[in-house]
């Protein structure tokens, strides 16, 4: 995901590069009275540039949330949740799911009804983890404190039961709700600091619809309506200046009928709206079963079109000839090839709308549908004695039952959303890519001729078109199959449920069941198998290390290795680049299973809770209680770093063997000559 870095930025940077400790945000806190008896304590966090932070309504897959936690007292009682701006959304690759951040400057409320008539503070913890295009920064504690004004007396009488039940009540709320929930204030901070990324998300979006409407001319629903429509202008007359601004006029109109429908949709529906038709599970569910009846319509099973009162109306008016003809047929237009636009338009908007709450989305996507749409359209008006050699045919019904099997397989998507979202264990990652490989396969099979459907010709001979479409498709089938048996199928991630899902992988089969594995000079299955937190923690397949840093030096010792230091995170997108796009590289792999102790210590399990005689106390005087947390600062402490990934090679002493450890950085080259720097000065 690729950021526009401002000098700030670049200070930040090189910064990272001198070893210096990270801290791109400046946070803030104050308290606003509301009434007699209630205040709103506010935070406020003012991010460098290209930095951002995330949402306390993450995905479980997703990155650390930020969390807030309030000591309990007797002197006030919190009033629902921590609320929070909308945040920027976007689907991230290497997470497998929506990640929500914050950008610039964010603001954070907690309101709070005030108990005691004297003067008081609210103490508490909060945290949160923050990442630019480079590195992410481990979570840590961070104290706050308010100072807050007594409750006049009259008020504290008010305070009764209702207070209670009403916070117990908000802690039953669906986070996924509440993470839209904010004040108009707060939203104009968030939307200010992610504007210039927005104004490219609507071109996008715009340039995308655009395609998306030419590409909807070649639909059954709309191929017909080519002849019939520009009919009209083939007996218009004689005047072709006349013939020309009504074709124009015709274009227009189907544009804005269709920005008219976007309009509706912006105003009736507002951000909140769209988020909800992108992640719950009633619309995805909903649109799943629309998708799956106009696959069943394509397919011959029964017809779908608009009321015949409607059509015919508009084509009562088209005869009365003016500018107003024209436009009853773009209405007409629109509204027969309904049945084929209907579920594209719907699939775009939802979509676009899952990576963007702004309310504008949905007019410029039915704007820019709606241009290209209207483009073929007005280009054969103008000139229409080209639809004279354009004639119907069998091929047509080809092109709507293939239409039907990629309906049937979209459709799909929608359901597994909303299996994730209710965990109904539906649709598992092999049960889903089951379904689409025999979807697909089906449609390769027909392109061939091999099956026939209502209205299909017998198919005497394959044209070369038919012919590499009926390649391309079973090649991509050929391709899913290994996705049944673990294989990542990284170009369908934005369709696919996560691997978590997987009922089989065959690759942690193998490497859990198999003591020696051979693959690429690795060898698994040499370390201990008691070592520390190895039932929890893991590293990629194909490689094995410790997660405690004295068992890899002493195994070290015993070995007489240099010991591979890999401070990460299980939340960490940065980290899994790395070892996916380095560590792969067969020299990288070599190296590191067979002259390296690897060690990887986890800057964000704070799960894992440390015996007492392994509890340290860092700089503040804090002690720290979980694996997490004690790694993070021995990082911060040990090598003034607090960013993963991070590299580090020492020996069995501790003393570090290279001139500069290695941060994120996919130079295979680069990191081969870091490796072999540490192995070079070890022996």
């Amino acid at each position: 995901m690729k950021k526009i870095f401002t000098f700030l930025a670049l200070l930040s940077v090189a910064l990272v590069s001198m070893g210096q400790i990270l801290d791109p945000s400046k946070w803030s806190f104050s308290v606003k009275d509301l009434s007699e008896n209630e205040s709103e304590l506010v935070f406020t966090a003012v991010l460098q540039d290209g930095w951002h932070l995330y949402s306390q309504y993450t995905d479980d897959a997703g990155p650390i949330a930020t969390y807030f936690q309030f000591n309990k007292s007797d002197d006030y009682a919190l009033v629902g949740k921590v609320s929070e701006p909308k945040p920027h959304e976007e689907f991230d690759k290497d997470f497998g799911c929506t990640v929500r951040s914050f950008s610039g400057k964010v603001v954070f409320r907690q309101k709070i009804r005030r108990i005691s008539t004297k003067d008081f503070k609210v103490t508490g913890v909060f945290g949160f983890q923050m990442c630019n295009n480079g590195s992410c920064i481990a979570p840590e504690d961070r104290d706050f404190e308010f100072k807050v004004k007594g409750a006049e007396a009259a008020a504290v009488a008010a305070v009764d039961e209702a207070v209670v039940d009403a916070q117990q009540a908000e802690e039953t709320v669906d986070t996924a709700a509440a993470a839209v929930v904010a004040s108009t204030d707060e939203t104009v901070d968030s939307e200010n600091a992610a504007a210039p990324k927005e104004k490219r998300s609507l071109l996008v979006i715009f340039l995308v619809a655009v395609l998306g409407g030419v590409l909807t001319m070649f639909t059954p629903c709309v191929f017909p309506m080519i002849p019939m429509t520009v009919n009209f202008f083939m007996h218009s007359g004689e005047d072709k200046r006349k013939n020309r601004r009504q074709a124009w006029f015709f274009g227009f109109s189907i544009v804005f009928i269709f920005a008219v429908l976007g309009a509706v949709l912006a105003l009736l529906f507002g951000p909140e709206a769209l988020y909800f038709i992108g992640t719950h599970w009633i619309p995805n569910l909903l649109f799943f079963i629309i998708f799956f009846v106009f696959a069943l319509s394509f397919f011959g099973l029964f017809e779908i079109k608009m009321p015949e009162k409607w059509i015919n109306k508009s084509d009562e008016q088209a005869d009365k000839g003016g500018l107003l003809a024209p436009f009853f047929i773009a209405l007409t237009t629109v509204l027969v090839s309904f049945s084929c636009t209907g579920p594209i338009l719907g699939a775009a908007l939802v979509g676009l709308t899952t990576s963007s709450t702004d309310r504008w989305v949905s007019l410029v996507t039915m704007l820019g549908f709606g241009i290209g749409f209207a483009l073929p359209f007005t280009l054969l008006a103008m000139f229409p004695q080209v639809l004279k050699n354009m004639k119907s045919g069998s091929w047509l019904n080809t092109v709507k039952v293939s239409f039907a099997f990629l309906e049937l397989a979209f459709g799909l998507k929608f359901l597994q959303m909303a299996d994730q979202y209710c965990n109904w264990g539906l649709l598992p990652r092999d049960i889903y890519l089951a379904l689409w490989i025999v979807i697909f396969a089906m449609l390769g099979f027909y392109l061939l001729g091999k099956l026939r459907f209502k209205g299909d010709d017998e198919v005497k001979e394959i044209g070369t078109l038919r012919l590499f479409l009926a390649i391309a498709d079973l090649a991509f089938v050929v391709w899913m199959i290994p996705g049944l048996w673990g294989a990542p199928l990284k170009g369908l991630s934005g369709f696919l449920p996560p691997m978590g899902s997987q009922e089989f992988n065959i690759e942690k089969i193998v490497a859990e069941n198999t003591p020696a594995v051979s693959a690429n000079t690795l060898q698994v299955g040499k370390l201990p198998a008691d070592r520390k937190y190895a039932d929890k923690l893991h590293v990629p397949l194909g490689f094995e290390a410790f997660f405690d840093l004295d068992e890899a030096k002493a195994y070290a010792r015993e070995q007489g290795k240099p010991v591979f230091i890999d401070f990460t995170g299980k939340t960490c997108a940065n980290c899994r680049e790395m070892e996916h796009y380095v560590w792969t590289d067969p020299e990288v792999k070599r190296l590191l299973n067979e002259e390296f102790v690897m060690c990887s210590l986890f800057a964000d399990e704070n799960t894992i809770e440390l015996p007492e005689n392994e509890w340290v106390t860092d700089e503040k005087g804090r002690t720290l209680k979980t694996l997490g947390r004690k790694n993070l600062n021995y990082q911060k402490t040990a090598f003034n770093m607090n960013a993963q990934p991070y590299y580090v090679i020492v020996n069995a002493d501790g003393k570090v063997l290279t001139k500069e450890n290695y941060k994120y950085d996919r130079d295979v080259q680069k990191f081969i000559d870091y490796l072999n720097e540490g192995l070079n000065n070890f022996k």
